[in-house]
């Protein structure tokens, strides 16, 4: 029997709407060095994970491309007290599986970003209570008076109660040990973009939205998205080269002249809000990866002072950043909130002093430690640590460098099982209040993971609770100043460089550049 394939009438008028519209679909391939960590939004605070995840669900508010506040599922908000943020709820809102958004999403939310395994408690560890006062009003009461509630929260992206209930996955994937559940590997969100498919470390595939709220206000034309993560920095290069990929990112800054010549695509460039530095052990009594037993050298100012001026940071400026870094004396961007350039010096590179400093410190045939690093996740980060340890060495330090991909590397972090390490950072809240509270507040006194050296000082922790809270810019200004004062006097970190903003575009393909290095798929259009 033969197969009839002629179409008439309201059959024929649905196949061409369908031709016409598979004709207009744009798909938007990209790869980027890592994967993402979880599609559970709550398992890693890494920008990477959460500018992913931002596409798919939303936050009450948002940064749009010039990084300034704009509604996102609340529309509107208000102080009703000092320490009371009453927000707007946008109504007729869906998730992506027909479930509506309402005021018990947003109290979930914070709660399960609140439990044990979350990596968000930056992001609500100032929040007190969620009160819901209709299906369509939140009350967000903070501990103390919190100027910057806004940018605090607008990286913390709302669940489905619903969903997550029904589905086991109420309480968040905990990375650190290994816990999964359904979040592990789907995803129901109210975002411009639904979850298709997820293949860990081989591809994940997004779909538009058709209902998305926002739809109307938008110009994109892209319609499904495919995440291919590639560590090799030549294979991401020839694949976009080739054509296989319309982004990657970052951008091998050796391979920038090559992209740009190509004619088939272009290297997009730009200052970088994210600093790059070294963290080291400041809170065992003996390190857990080091030739020093018995005590811990890092305790020292001097061993640390030696280690910071080992560092020829316009070496690594030049032979592995090839001219894309600036070099940093805080840990904090120019262009954040808190900024004070009076305090970005750096010490001076002195190999010379940094021996002197060693034998005073007791150490004058130097030690062995370990330097613990992410393989895919900074921009040549692996090679800049293989730098770092060849200039330690000729102090005497001698390092066993671990470099790993970034979900091994932060598990590590998170737990604190290490003795020193890069890392880099950017405040979600673009402020330097966050940074301190990040990076400069002990675990004893209520410090987040990502402190994994443990550096501490009572008075920066006190100043650290202090500007959480500060209304006044100009006293606000001055208990930062202050405590990142202490922290270079006490050379608690080696900061390195702010490194640039480096993505591969493909010729034909238009997208916007936000200096926090987040990628969304809104702002993109396909010839």
């Amino acid at each position: 029997m033969k197969k009839i394939t002629r179409l008439t009438g309201a059959l024929a008028l649905a196949a061409a709407v369908t031709a016409a519209v598979s004709v207009e679909a744009k798909t938007f391939k990209f790869a980027f060095q890592g994967d993402v960590a979880s599609m559970d939004p709550y398992a890693l605070a890494e920008n990477f994970s959460v500018s992913f995840h931002s596409n798919i669900h939303e936050p009450l508010v948002r940064y749009d491309e010039n990084l300034q506040i704009e509604p996102a599922l609340a529309v509107s908000w208000e102080i009703v007290n000092p320490t009371t943020w009453r927000f707007k709820l946008r109504e007729g809102v869906k998730f992506h599986d027909g479930n509506a958004f309402e005021a018990d999403d947003v109290a979930f939310s914070v709660k399960r970003a609140q439990g044990e395994g979350a990596d968000m408690s930056s992001y609500v560890a100032g929040i007190a209570d969620v009160k819901v006062v209709d299906a369509h009003t939140v009350d967000i009461v903070t501990t103390a008076v919190n100027p910057i509630l806004l940018n605090t929260i607008a990286p913390l992206i709302i669940m489905d109660k619903q969903w997550a209930e029904a589905n086991g996955a109420v309480e968040p994937v905990d990375l650190g040990k290994n816990v999964e559940n359904y979040a592990t590997l789907h995803a129901n969100g109210t975002g411009a973009f639904k979850l298709v498919s997820r293949e860990p470390g081989v591809k994940t595939v997004l779909t538009q939205n058709k209902d998305w709220w926002d739809l109307p206000n938008q110009t994109f034309n892209v319609t499904d998205v495919i995440l291919t993560p590639i560590a090799s920095d030549a294979t991401r290069t020839a694949a976009l080269l080739s054509g296989e990929l319309d982004l990657m990112f970052p951008a091998p800054v050796q391979d920038v002249e090559r992209i740009n010549s190509s004619g088939v695509a272009t290297a997009l460039q730009g200052p970088e809000l994210r600093t790059i530095f070294l963290g080291m052990d400041q809170e065992r009594d003996e390190l857990l990866y080091s030739s020093v037993k018995g005590k811990n050298p890092l305790k020292d100012k001097k061993v640390r002072q030696a280690l910071y001026q080992a560092i020829d940071i316009e070496a690594i400026k030049t032979k592995v950043m090839r001219g894309a870094s600036t070099p940093a004396g805080l840990l904090l961007a120019p262009k954040l909130g808190g900024f004070n350039e009076a305090l970005n010096g750096r010490l001076a590179y002195d190999p010379a002093a940094s021996k002197t400093l060693l034998a005073e410190a007791g150490y004058p045939d130097g030690f062995d430690i370990q330097l613990d690093c992410p393989n895919n996740r900074y921009v040549n980060d692996e090679q800049i640590c293989q730098v770092v340890a060849g200039l330690f060495a000729r102090v005497g330090v001698n390092v066993n460098l671990l470099a790993q991909p970034k979900s091994k590397f932060f598990a590590k972090l998170k737990e604190h099982d290490i003795s020193m390490y890069l890392l880099g950072w950017i405040p979600d809240d673009q402020d330097a209040g966050s940074v301190i509270a990040h990076l400069m507040v002990p675990p004893e006194d209520g410090g987040l993971p990502w402190n994994g050296g443990g550096y501490g000082n009572p008075r920066v922790t006190e100043l650290s609770r202090m500007i959480t809270s500060e209304i006044d810019a100009a006293k606000r200004q001055t208990m930062i100043d202050e405590a990142f004062g202490i922290v270079k006097d006490e050379v608690g970190y080696i900061p390195l460089h702010q490194q640039a903003l480096s993505w591969g575009v493909r010729n034909g393909v238009t997208v916007a550049q936000r200096a926090d290095n987040a990628l969304q798929y809104w702002y993109i259009n396909i010839k």
